[in-house]
């Protein structure tokens, strides 16, 4: 199959294969490398009544020295697992959970973006309860899939921020729910919320607080970042948004430029005395905001691209994925060939 890379977006492209592991008597066995697409489920399968799914998101990149790499497995194993305990859902080993990653890159090799074009391989894994059941409880089986599929740079044509619309009176999780977990319900529950924001000609939908509707919490899609006047990283303190891989990276590499950082609630009153602000989050790293609506109100952080403080931090972070600059963290895994 020949791949035209500099049209490539973000979309479903199936590659040679995906790697699947199966959950029965208490253990997860080996794993297999697959050549289709397809999975057959009973109709009464835990995952489709009561939502036992979780899934994560990352990506390998075909470097400058043309070695491919993932970015930072571990803390995508981590995150699953974090989820997984909390759904009841049995945990995969962190190690294991790398290899599987390493496997079906190497598999896919093919796949992956030259380096030049701007473009990365998607790796999704998806884990579900199968146990055929009508009684509410957590699945006795279960499924890992870890798939891929070759992406374009989110950017064509330069970097271009997008609109936000605060979803008021809508909420993607409850005070004490699962907003902390990668757990597929936030994000249908995100979709009626950023219909309306759609509807209203912007992008994307910002949440707030779920408990009282006064602090900033996260996008539909992406954590919350701005840079205040004096330069601050700021990114909100909550139980109820997702810990983003991304977000924690930047953190770290914000620390590394000098720039201060600050985890903390942000009140909704600060929205309007911030210098820039974003999104961050695998697909994109961070997707700048030029206006957030709010009721009658519309805060402008300005139209004609990334600010100073975020374009910094994006180039730093994009350098170290495609190797141009030294992986200080040793955040990059190598795929053997």
């Amino acid at each position: 199959m020949k791949i035209e890379w500099d049209k490539l977006g973000f979309e479903l492209l199936p590659t040679k294969s995906n790697i699947r592991f199966r959950y029965e008597d208490g253990r997860w066995n080996v794993g297999c490398l697959f050549n289709d697409y397809d999975i057959k489920l009973s109709i009464a399968s835990n995952c489709l009544h009561y939502g036992q799914t979780c899934f994560e998101g990352l990506k390998a990149f075909c470097c400058r020295d043309n070695k491919v790499r993932v970015f930072r497995p571990q803390e995508n194993a981590r995150r699953l697992n974090s989820t997984a305990r909390y759904l009841l859902m049995p945990e995969f080993p962190e190690d294991k959970f790398v290899d599987a990653v390493l496997t079906l890159v190497k598999d896919n090799l093919d796949y992956v973006p030259p380096y030049g074009t701007g473009g990365s391989l998607y790796i999704r894994p998806v884990m579900f309860g199968t146990t055929p059941q009508i009684g509410i409880s957590p699945s006795n089986e279960y499924e890992l899939i870890i798939f891929a599929s070759p992406v374009g740079p989110y950017y064509k044509g330069g970097i271009k921020p997008v609109d936000a619309m605060i979803a008021d009176g809508l909420d993607r999780a409850a005070p004490k729910g699962t907003g902390h977990i990668k757990v597929a319900g936030n994000y249908a529950a995100s979709l009626y919320p950023t219909k309306c924001a759609k509807d209203n000609g912007c992008s994307v939908a910002l949440f707030l607080d779920p408990k009282n509707h006064e602090y900033v919490e996260e996008f539909g899609t992406s954590n919350f970042i701005a840079i205040t006047r004096d330069g601050v990283y700021a990114t909100p303190d909550s139980g109820s948004v997702l810990p983003s891989i991304i977000n924690k990276s930047l953190i770290q590499l914000a620390g590394d430029l000098d720039i201060p950082v600050e985890v903390r609630p942000i009140h909704k009153s600060e929205l309007p005395e911030f210098a820039e602000v974003g999104g961050c989050g695998t697909a994109v790293v961070i997707t700048p905001v030029g206006k957030i609506f709010y009721k009658n109100e519309v805060y402008d952080y300005g139209t004609a691209g990334m600010g100073p403080v975020l374009k910094k931090l994006y180039q730093t972070m994009v350098g170290l994925q495609y190797g141009e600059i030294p992986d200080d963290h040793h955040w990059m895994v190598d795929v053997d060939k």
